[in-house]
């Protein structure tokens, strides 16, 4: 998006009864293209999508539904796991043979995530202006997380509003607050009563210029600012590395940049031998809908076994290098 980034912001229909521009701003005089990101770090790329990129050794993708681990063979992919009736992710798929979901405590965000709507089985991934993506074939199903109509809710923004839906359904509002790519933290807690952000030049600050507004669609123009000045830059900034062993739901595979990629932990089950396998979801860009990947080595079966995530780690259009799994600190 090469757009002046004032003018992109101030270009966007506030929801609700009455038109609200998001930043109480003096544009940014530099375009994105002449500086790489804009003052407040703005998203800077226009290419409709990102490439996948090469990996570095061969990978190996099992046939039959089979996949060797340390001389023994796992049927995998034998049968589909996906639910056509079920209605949230806990639903739409089911673990593997010999796995179980882990428990997720009453109230957590694994538990939201669980319990999350999709859209109805067979479902396209839809852009942020109604038309269908391009690769259909990267996804096993799609999640009803509400999307703007403006090419903002990009990957990572579709993770952080995944998190802030979160904290605002259990009334965490403390909680929601991010990053700028300049490092200018946006709290929602000072918008909803009334501040606004301010751009001049380099130069972020609050001010108060509107009423206190505690309703969902003042919640949506923060989050619309959010994803015009945030990316995967300042998500990398709010994370800390962490280990496969470690890896739960909501975590993330990160690759900061401009662009970046972000794909994002959704489920995690175990075995007896305490083996895991999780699934994974991603946003994309141009924006568009959160979706959940498939898993090109059993398609049927949507699942990352721990014994598949070796790096180059491959997903269905993005491949990470290590150190790229992370833990966030929101």
């Amino acid at each position: 998006m090469l757009l002046v980034s004032g003018l992109l912001c101030l270009s966007l229909v506030a929801c609700g009864k009455e038109e609200e521009p998001i930043l109480e701003v003096t544009p940014i005089s530099v375009t994105a293209e002449e500086s790489g990101t804009s003052a407040a770090g703005k998203k800077t790329s226009e290419e409709e999508t990102l490439r996948r990129e090469e990996s570095a050794i061969e990978t190996e993708y099992l046939t039959n539904g089979e996949a060797q681990t340390e001389g023994s063979t796992v049927a995998r992919g034998a049968e589909s796991l996906l639910q056509e009736d079920g209605e949230t992710l806990e639903t739409r798929v089911l673990t593997p043979a010999g796995y179980e979901r882990v428990e997720a405590e009453e109230g957590s965000f694994e538990e939201f995530l669980r319990q999350y709507p999709m859209q109805p089985a067979g479902a396209k991934v839809h852009l942020y202006d109604g038309t269908e993506k391009g690769n259909q074939s990267a996804h096993v199903a799609v999640f009803a997380l509400p999307i703007e109509e403006y090419d903002l809710q990009q990957c990572a923004d579709s993770v952080m509003r995944m998190y802030a839906e979160y904290f605002w359904a259990t009334e965490q509002y403390d909680r929601i607050k991010f990053h700028f790519t300049n490092g200018f933290l946006v709290e929602y807690s000072k918008w909803r009563e009334g501040s606004r952000v301010t751009i001049n030049g380099n130069n972020v600050s609050w001010i108060k210029s509107k009423s206190k507004d505690t309703s969902y669609e003042c919640f949506v123009r923060y989050l619309r600012t959010i994803f015009c000045y945030a990316g995967t830059l300042s998500m990398e900034k709010e994370s800390e590395p962490t280990l496969l062993s470690l890896l739960k739901a909501g975590d993330v595979f990160l690759y900061g940049g401009s662009p970046g990629h972000v794909v994002m932990v959704v489920d995690e089950c175990v075995n007896e031998d305490g083996e895991k396998a999780f699934l994974l979801a991603q946003g994309y860009m141009p924006a568009q809908e959160f979706h959940l990947l498939k898993n090109d080595r059993h398609s049927a079966d949507p699942w990352y076994y721990e014994d598949e995530i070796t790096f180059p780690f491959s997903t269905p259009e993005y491949t990470f290098d290590e150190g790229s799994m992370r833990s966030l600190n929101y």
